[in-house]
């Protein structure tokens, strides 16, 4: 074997001083490449304006805020954000007034357009809440945004819609809902009929444990739509909307306590 010399160790070191300096002219180059095209695209879209403390460029556009909300934490709107004044806050006898007996869908409050009534726009207002000038009222979020034909549980008043109800006496009308032999509309009798009392609001295991949940959770698997933001009813309104696991501190009612029982 030939024994290395110095001049082969010379000749070494300077090969990979060659290739070491070859390697970062072209990293160099490919940055130098890059930054020209990023300058490129700025000059074609103009300067960006600084954003200066306090200044516009910080706060979002109003009507664009919150549109890319990804998380259901996201959802939730803090509990120190100033409310419209003009808005009249939700209150837990109007929630209970609106529906026939405890976990029943609530009944529409409002008239409906025609066009409202036909294409069922309900999604327009209640999957992403906000304050509506029209009512003078915040909208509530629905917690089950991916059912869409609304007016199968949600009734509206029939002398506040903006067209009528289909003709009842149509079997093609009644059996959509009710697939029976003879579905035509016949006498109703009066029946003796009360509603369930409502759970107490604030129930708990402990003095100190978070209070229990007095209903089901089926189709209510989005707790802040209910609980969080100012569409919430005032009276069970969450302080804390950014922890979005709600079921880890809260959970149902034993059945003794939270069953809807008649007097």
């Amino acid at each position: 074997m030939r024994r290395r010399t110095a001049s082969d160790t010379i000749a070494r070191a300077l090969g990979i001083g060659a290739v070491t300096v070859l390697m970062a002219t072209l990293v160099a180059g490919v940055g130098r490449v890059v930054a020209e095209r990023e300058a490129e695209k700025e000059s074609r879209l103009g300067p960006i304006p600084e954003r200066g403390r306090g200044s516009r460029a910080e706060r979002p556009v109003a009507v664009e805020a919150g549109v890319f909300r990804m998380k259901r934490s996201d959802l939730a709107v803090p509990w120190e954000q100033p409310l419209s004044p003009a808005a009249e806050p939700r209150r837990l006898a109007l929630y209970r007034a609106l529906r026939a007996y405890p976990g029943a869908p609530p009944r529409i409050p409002h008239g409906l357009t025609a066009d409202e009534f036909r294409l069922t726009l309900c999604h327009s207002c209640h999957v992403r809440g906000g304050y509506v000038a029209r009512f003078g009222k915040y909208a509530p979020l629905t917690p089950h945004p991916e059912y869409r034909d609304c007016l199968s549980c949600h009734v509206p008043d029939g002398s506040k819609v903006g067209i009528g109800f289909p003709n009842p006496a149509n079997p093609a009308v009644c059996s959509q809902c009710h697939p029976a032999p003879d579905v035509r509309p016949r006498e109703f009798a009066p029946i003796d009929w009360r509603p369930a009392p409502w759970p107490g609001i604030g129930q708990r295991a402990l003095a100190e444990a978070p209070p229990l949940i007095p209903h089901d959770l089926e189709s209510r698997n989005n707790c802040l739509a209910c609980h969080g933001g100012p569409g919430a009813v005032q009276e069970i309104r969450t302080s804390h909307p950014e922890r979005a696991n709600c079921l880890q501190c809260h959970v149902r009612a034993p059945l003794e306590a939270g069953e809807f029982r008649r007097p």
